[in-house]
């Protein structure tokens, strides 16, 4: 059939599988759809004949894919390695020019981006290879030589080839008949270079970690001492972060972390005010101002940990952002001026962008599509016009984003400095909200009229729709993968890991057509060897780890894709069973060792909720349940006291205040530390211990499903009874501090897991 060619070509699927078993075809108007937004008229029969001849004719004709990727176990490599330019025509003369900034040959896990940046400044001027090289296919010579001696003449390039480092270098072929190609040649490790040594740590929502000096919300104030503490005091390795993303402006502003206006710039409402240093240079006539803003924050603070108020971001940003005009409003001191300068040049069109973006919404409001057409398009001459006119604005945005990043480096150093082999780790969402920043500044990469979704499965038969307009695959090969290069680069600048939430995007993404409902949707695949080659690259360039969230419906071949290049999953207890055979608890030396081993998430029920059944009658009360209570709580019921079973037989239970008698009802602190104790007996890289678990928190920060219904990020960490708990009160929590304990100080050694399950326990 003409249209599943066509579809095809263009990396759009025309049926998906919910299943091992089972075939589903995809709507045909969401294949139409997709391919429209990829530029292709699909519209008739006519077109389809029409389109698939010239994408048929073009493909044939192509002397180079828009980019290439070559992967190498050393710093540099030899680009005629590449198959791509190895099978150009005989006699085809290319020119390969040098990325500018080409990644740095041995950047160290524990230095991250300053020890690689040293490390470049470090290599000898005299030996390092020109900036661009010309060479024949076949290469005339067919030889390589070494670099010269110091000092000595260069050979002329054409005749001799060194090996070119790491990083994105322009190619340009002409062949003997005149026809001429340019690409991008990626040059990227083989694969990322996961921790050194095995590591525990904490996963915490930033703004649910409220101290005393809080304006009603966690800030990086409280990252940074959380991470010194618990790496000082409990030797903790990684504290995990929600994505820090810039939000998009408005009342009321979508709480969700996972819909930002920009990935690549964070958001300033997680500032601590008074730690930005021109905060002690504010003049006495501003102080009487600043001094009833830290009142009406202390309000906010109390409301929220007395229990009577929710986490209100749109208050905490409205007092901070009156605060931070007054700082801005002090002149930089000549290093503070040079250090703002070399972000914004570091940052590039990127940063101007989005702080166009952000004085336009103060003008024009938060939605761009509603602009004055000409201000819609981001390099339109009004749109530079109006830049010009609020160069104030736009200044201001730009240093809101500078302080943020500083406090970000701040709160990275402080972790490192306290010996944790990690430091943050920061979550990368899987798209942007279509009324961003992002949206607003990358329309010629994004998908227009399309979302990002799933389909339907065994747990949504409505499939889902996330309202996050996608990128368009031909547009980021044609770019050589920039704006996914520049958002990663951003994004590690301050971070010795990143997880990347629903990490089987960089392989497929599920598009539904504006207006269609989710199940009318398609996968649409990119091409997962350049996304993960640039991955590897700036991992490589930063000196960090990459985590995938692997969980759920995953396509096959994937996970096994993701670990041969360097990428850890995520592994959560409950999930893990013998699903081809027993359904039982899979056993810990049975786990992957590539992988971030957890209880649970921000998406899932907290330990303690688990296992008391909390969360069920959570789902009760809101209407959420598609069987009746009781049968719910009993399939619940038995899949906890499997798990239950299996700790017990294997010892793991009885170390808690008060031990635990065999054959008693166990007791819910010592169940959650015996599930830690399990994590400790995988071979998992990293460990990772959700906050909250250590103080019997039972409301999840968020639950699917829900929008109104449910206070979704806006909970802070709370104690059993959900009474809000300080991080003063968390540094002092005896509950807290035996679950760290016991996490730092169990035997890791992996041993015998009881594999039979309780009589009246059935799989599920």
């Amino acid at each position: 059939m003409a249209l599943s060619r066509l579809a095809e070509l263009h990396g759009v699927a025309t049926s998906y599988s919910p299943s091992p078993d089972r075939v589903v075809p995809a709507a045909e108007s969401a294949v139409v759809a997709a391919l429209a937004a990829l530029g292709v008229d699909a519209s008739g029969p006519e077109a389809v004949r029409t389109a698939l001849e010239e994408a048929e004719a073009g493909q044939a004709a192509r002397l180079l894919p828009p980019t290439v990727v070559l992967r190498s176990a050393a710093p540099s490599a030899d680009p005629r390695t590449a198959p791509e330019l190895a099978a150009l025509p005989p006699g085809t003369r290319v020119r390969l020019t040098r990325d500018p900034d080409p990644v740095p040959a041995r950047p160290a896990l524990a230095g991250g981006r300053d020890a690689g940046e040293a490390a470049r400044r470090a290599a000898p001027a005299a030996q390092a290879p020109p900036p661009a090289w010309n060479w024949t296919v076949p290469l005339v010579p067919a030889a390589t030589a070494p670099p010269p001696p110091a000092g000595s003449a260069l050979p002329p390039a054409a005749d001799v080839l060194w090996a070119v480092p790491l990083g994105v270098h322009r190619v340009e072929a002409t062949t003997p008949d005149g026809r001429t190609a340019c690409s991008h040649l990626v040059i990227a490790p083989d694969h990322i270079r996961g921790p050194e040594t095995r590591s525990w740590g904490l996963l915490v929502q930033l703004y649910s970690l409220l101290s005393h000096r809080s304006w009603g919300m966690g800030d990086l104030g409280d990252l940074t001492e959380l991470a010194a503490w618990a790496g000082r005091v409990h030797g903790a390795g990684f504290v995990q972060v929600n994505p820090l993303h810039a939000a998009v402006p408005g009342a009321p502003t979508d709480p969700s972390p996972y819909r930002p206006s920009s990935r690549r710039f964070p958001d300033p409402v997680h500032l601590r005010v008074e730690a930005v240093p021109e905060y002690i240079a504010l003049t006495a006539d501003v102080r009487p101002r600043l001094d009833g803003l830290l009142r009406r924050a202390a309000a906010l603070r109390a409301g929220v940990l007395a229990g009577e108020a929710l986490i209100d971001r749109d208050a905490v940003w409205e007092l901070k952002r009156e605060a931070l005009e007054h700082l801005c409003a002090v002149p930089l001191a000549p290093g503070r001026q040079a250090a703002f300068d070399d972000f914004t040049a570091a940052h590039g069109q990127a940063l101007t962008d989005h702080a166009t973006w952000a004085a336009l919404t103060e003008r024009h409001g938060p939605q761009w599509s509603r602009w004055p057409a000409p201000l819609t398009d981001p390099r339109s001459p009004q749109t530079a016009a109006a830049r010009t006119e609020l160069a104030a604005r736009v200044d201001f945005h730009r240093r809101l984003a500078w302080y943020t990043d500083t406090q970000l480096a701040e709160a990275q150093r402080a972790a490192r400095e306290a010996g944790m082999a990690v430091g943050l780790v920061h979550d990368l969402a899987v798209g942007v909200h279509p009324d961003g920043s992002d949206a607003w500044s990358q329309q010629d990469v994004l998908a227009a009229g399309m979302s990002v979704g799933a389909p339907p499965d065994a747990f949504n038969a409505l499939g889902q729709d996330w309202g996050l307009p996608p990128w368009r695959p031909d547009r980021l090969a044609d770019n050589g993968y920039a704006p996914f290069r520049g958002l990663l680069r951003s994004l590690l600048r301050n971070a010795g890991a990143l997880r990347i939430d629903h990490v089987m995007g960089l392989f497929r993404l599920w598009w539904v057509p504006a207006g269609a409902p989710p199940t009318d949707g398609t996968y649409v695949h990119y091409d997962a060897e350049a996304m993960l080659a640039v991955l590897a690259l700036e991992a490589h360039r930063a000196g960090a780890v990459v985590i995938g969230e692997d969980l759920g419906t995953v396509e096959p071949g994937v996970r096994e894709t993701l670990q041969r290049h360097g990428v850890l999953g995520t592994s959560v207890l409950w999930f893990e069973r013998d699903w081809d055979g027993s359904g039982l608890p899979l056993p810990a030396e049975a786990w992957r060792a590539s992988c971030v081993a957890t209880a649970t998430t921000h998406d899932l029920p907290s330990t303690a909720s688990r296992l008391t059944g909390d969360h069920v009658r959570l789902r009760h009360r809101l209407g959420l349940l598609t069987r009746p209570l009781a049968e719910e709580e009993a399939e619940e019921a038995a899949a906890t006291a499997t798990w239950l079973t299996v700790l017990d037989g294997l010892g793991l239970m009885g170390a808690a205040p008060g031990g635990h008698l065999p054959g008693a009802a166990p007791d819910e602190e010592a169940a959650v530390l015996a599930v830690h104790r399990f994590l400790l007996r995988t071979p998992a890289r990293m460990i990772g211990v959700w906050l909250p678990d250590g103080t019997g928190d039972r409301r999840p920060q968020n639950l699917p499903g829900t929008w109104d219904q449910y206070p979704n990020w806006r909970l802070p960490v709370a104690d059993a009874q959900g009474h809000p708990v300080t991080l003063e009160q968390l540094t002092a929590s005896p509950r807290l501090a035996r679950l760290l304990r016991t996490v730092a100080t169990e035997d890791q050694t992996p041993a015998p897991m009881a594999r039979t399950a309780p009589p009246d326990a059935r799989p599920v």
